[in-house]
């Protein structure tokens, strides 16, 4: 979960200062090899935000920009953080009306800077991660980028992973029982504590899983955060590393989780639409439907599924914060993230309790 648009660098870095995850020297022929239009000096800035994937900003003497993506510092789990399908995925989007930025190169060996990266075109814009971060934006451009959100989602959908090819990207079928799977097997390896409510969950959406009644290519972490956003235009759509094949449906039940209205709870972190403009998420929905053509009726499910999956993630972001794996720590409230998991299980418990998704 990593921006690359907005945010602004550090004040005085000189170009050879050391960044923690770059190997200057190695990174810089490498890009001047492999890079059109690279030209160096090269310098390399940690895009903040991120808690998965690490992200910078590269300017080149030539004034060209880049992003540059490369996995955690540290020991990661041996599934995750993958930066060569996560190229892969961006450049085969490309062209397709989906925004993404530009994929210029992936370098596959580590000893090149400890770790494969990628870089990508840079994409300027506003990343509306939460409530403070888009409080500069009109209501023409909130309206605006409400139903270009949405807009592009049904795009992704509507896109056939062998026409672009991603058709052996995963597994068709199934998709939330494998979700189901991997992701208790993450909470398994990460957990900090005993949440008897995670595995509660767990046993209901194992219960109540909904026929997958369509298969396209799922985004897997559709939020605002991940959205680069310019005159209430997406100009990028960012973070593919969860992406697969699989339900739609869970990209719209994530995006329903983060589209808060005014007034209402907030779940992990604030939202750009709890300070209105936005259309209600009710309309959000229906707009979604008649775009896709999709059966929205079991949405509660998806959502509830959704906020479980999110607690599982950061309480491994949590678990990597605690012991020093991510380089970002200052300024973690780590209590504060450990009660987002609570919170998002909790939502999650009580969404299923209350009727969401088949009776088991």
């Amino acid at each position: 979960m990593s921006r690359a648009g907005h945010e602004q660098p550090p004040h005085g870095q000189a170009p050879g200062d050391a960044v923690p995850g770059i190997d200057r020297e190695r990174v810089t022929g490498w890009m001047v090899r492999n890079i059109e239009s690279a030209i160096p000096p090269f310098r390399f800035e940690p895009i903040p935000g991120g808690n998965s994937n690490l992200t910078y900003r590269v300017r080149g003497a030539g004034g060209t920009e880049y992003a540059l993506r490369r996995p955690p510092l540290g020991h990661v789990l041996a599934t995750a953080h993958d930066v060569a399908r996560e190229f892969r995925i961006i450049s085969a989007l490309g062209g397709t009306g989906v925004p993404v930025p530009p994929a210029l190169g992936l370098c596959s060996d580590p000893a090149v800077n400890g770790a494969p990266f990628y870089v990508m075109g840079f994409v300027a814009g506003l990343v509306p991660h939460d409530r403070t971060a888009g409080s500069s934006m009109t209501p023409d451009d909130r309206r605006s980028l409400g139903e270009d959100a949405v807009a592009v989602l049904a795009v992704l959908h509507s896109l056939d992973p062998d026409d672009i090819g991603l058709g052996e990207l995963g597994r068709r079928e199934a998709y939330v029982h494998r979700q189901l799977r991997r992701w208790s097997r993450q909470w398994e390896a990460s957990k900090q504590r005993d949440l008897p409510v995670m595995d509660r969950v767990r046993t209901l959406l194992e219960n109540r899983i909904p026929t997958q009644r369509r298969t396209g290519v799922v985004h897997g972490d559709f939020r605002f955060g991940n959205l680069i956003v310019k005159n209430g235009k997406i100009g990028a759509v960012v973070d593919w590393e969860l992406c697969t094949l699989g339900d739609p449906m869970t990209d719209l039940g994530y995006l329903a989780n983060d589209w808060i209205d005014p007034g209402g709870p907030e779940l992990w972190r604030s939202s750009v639409v709890q300070d209105g403009g936005f259309q209600p998420m009710e309309e959000m929905v229906a707009r979604y439907a008649a775009l896709t053509g999709a059966d929205v009726s079991e949405l509660s499910y998806y959502r509830a599924m959704q906020a479980w999956r999110l607690a599982a993630i950061l309480e491994g972001v949590y678990a990597r914060y605690r012991h020093g794996v991510m380089d970002n720590i200052s300024g973690v409230d780590l209590p504060s993230l450990a009660g987002s998991v609570e919170r998002l299980a909790g939502f999650a418990l009580e969404a299923l309790e209350g009727g969401a998704g088949p009776a088991p």
